[in-house]
């Protein structure tokens, strides 16, 4: 059985059915939903890459390419803002057709001008101006809007994943006039195409939208409104649940949480379970003593039993698999029998630690040497990936000191580079390797510990150039090997399992394996 057939037997086991014949969407009433983070640091999606972003903003814009909000996998691409989109025989051009009529929520009308500056400023971002993801379009050569209504990319060579990238619920379309006079402009401002107009951002507190009466796709949304709650810690998230304060909370619960929920509410909650394209890395920043030696870098990942730590987190927090530079499971995951090849991956922990403590002897690093592991302040699956890291680290000789930053600060501090190790996290939107490995390439904004590997780069492009799936597979375990094993760039520590209560009342949403997908809300309705 394929992951993506037991992922959809999976969705289809534990949530009720939606789609009964009277079962049809109602217009009407506002969805009040948890955000589980502090407010975002800032409002545009080009150069953040943090829920706390995407969940209370994605709903006032559109994107050129979406993923189907019905399909389970989170596979199916589909056309938002694109019409229809054509690619050439030797897969170099992607023409794009918009729909027409579609306005900015200040009346004006889209057009080709504003995808081009979009896209012109997350693929060759100004100076100044930092863009998360302009690492997976490596494969851009240019960007063109022949007329009004058409698009044109131009790639360097064929690249399979383009409609992915095309399709990443990140790349909000802004409007070309206001990038014009202020390339900052959207980080303080939200003004879209989406379903939902912006009323307010009250700091600490909540994010409210409503219903755009002007909404190119006729009939949606069906929800007059929707109000995202800021609440950080875990125990009242649950009780605003319990308490039919909010009906929902995207991003996932613990099993723990899960129970209690299912306890208390019976028939008025409903469940949906999925694997989930995310995962907490190390990251160690290479211009900083010692961990510019790459012999540190693996002591600390060989210190880590994975298989034991999956046993006890997975009862407790929301992750579950050990797995390498993919999720496990999934078409270009290393083999477990592979994996264990890898340095941190193998049964044998004993051996592992003497290694591990061999090679910081060998690197100058005395007993008992202490730094700070400064992690994001939320509490699954943060808190206890970093009590369980803290602890393993112990186990090799290492004093090492945990410092939580507020979550809004986080992504801020690992721009500047302040820390000496400190809690990484990738979440995808689709399970593909352009996309979930572009942040290590040299250059990538997203590449917080500063290493400067020209291979790793070599092997990025390669695999994404790869004419057959057996030879991008060969490229990947090489590429996996140096960023893991060889080099020890960077720490995975375990993938997540991602669990959704949420009211019964709520419809027309449905679970994926990542929570940056479906925050449109367009789709979401209320059966009373």
């Amino acid at each position: 059985m394929t992951w993506l057939m037991a992922l959809m037997l999976l969705v289809i086991t534990v949530v009720p059915a939606q789609a009964a014949a009277d079962d049809r969407p109602r217009s009407g009433g506002e969805l009040i939903a948890i955000l589980p983070a502090a407010d975002p640091p800032s409002y545009d999606a080009h150069r953040e890459d943090t829920f706390a972003l995407i969940h209370p903003v994605a709903p006032h814009y559109n994107t050129l390419l979406r993923i189907d909000p019905a399909d389970p996998r989170g596979a199916k691409i589909v056309g938002d803002l694109a019409e229809s989109w054509t690619v050439s025989g030797d897969g170099r051009v992607y023409t794009v057709k918009l729909r027409r009529g579609v306005r900015f929520h200040d009346g004006s009308e889209l057009t080709s001008r504003d995808v081009k500056a979009s896209y012109d400023k997350i693929v060759h971002p100004p100076a100044g101006v930092t863009s998360a993801r302009k690492g997976e379009y490596v494969a851009v050569a240019a960007i063109d809007a022949p007329d009004a209504g058409t698009v044109v990319f131009r790639l360097k060579w064929p690249q399979a994943s383009f409609a992915s990238s095309l399709a990443s619920p990140w790349n909000w379309i802004y409007r070309a006039d206001l990038l014009a006079k202020d390339v900052h402009w959207y980080e303080k401002n939200v003004m879209g195409t989406g379903p939902f107009t912006f009323v307010e951002h009250v700091k600490g507190s909540h994010w409210v939208g409503k219903k755009n009466p002007n909404y190119w796709d006729k009939g949606k949304p069906y929800l007059d409104g929707y109000r995202a709650l800021f609440i950080s810690a875990s125990a009242p998230q649950v009780a605003a649940i319990r308490g039919e304060r909010a009906s929902i909370q995207f991003r996932g619960f613990s099993p723990a949480e899960r129970d209690q929920l299912v306890g208390a509410l019976g028939p008025k909650i409903t469940v949906q379970e999925s694997p989930w394209d995310c995962v907490l890395m190390v990251a160690m920043h290479h211009e900083k003593k010692p961990f510019d030696d790459k012999r540190v870098r693996r002591a600390l990942s060989l210190a880590l039993d994975r298989y034991e730590g999956s046993k006890n987190l997975s009862r407790i927090t929301i992750v579950r698999d050990v797995g390498g530079i993919q999720v496990p499971g999934t078409p270009y995951a290393t083999p477990p029998a592979e994996l264990e090849k890898i340095a941190g991956y193998g049964k044998d922990i004993k051996a592992a630690r003497a290694e591990a403590k061999r090679l910081l002897k060998e690197a100058g690093v005395p007993d008992g040497f202490a730094f700070t592991f400064k992690n994001r302040g939320i509490p699954h699956p943060y808190e206890p990936i970093g009590v369980w890291l803290l602890d393993q680290w112990r186990q090799i000789g290492l004093n090492v000191k945990q410092e939580f930053v507020e979550a809004s600060a986080y992504h801020p501090m690992l721009k500047r580079g302040d820390f000496e190790v400190a809690m990484d996290f990738a979440c995808g939107f689709i399970v593909e390797p352009d996309l979930d490995l572009g942040r290590f390439v040299t250059d990538s904004d997203a590449n917080y510990g500063k290493h400067k590997d020209k291979v790793i780069d070599e092997l990025y492009v390669k695999q994404a150039r790869a004419g057959d799936t057996e030879e991008r597979k060969r490229v990947l375990r090489q590429l996996e090997k140096r960023l893991l094993d060889e080099e020890a760039h960077i720490m995975y520590t375990l993938w997540w399992h991602r669990i959704i209560q949420h009211a019964s009342k709520v419809k027309g949403w449905t679970i994926t394996p990542a929570h940056y997908l479906y925050n449109q809300l367009d789709t979401v309705w209320l059966s009373e």
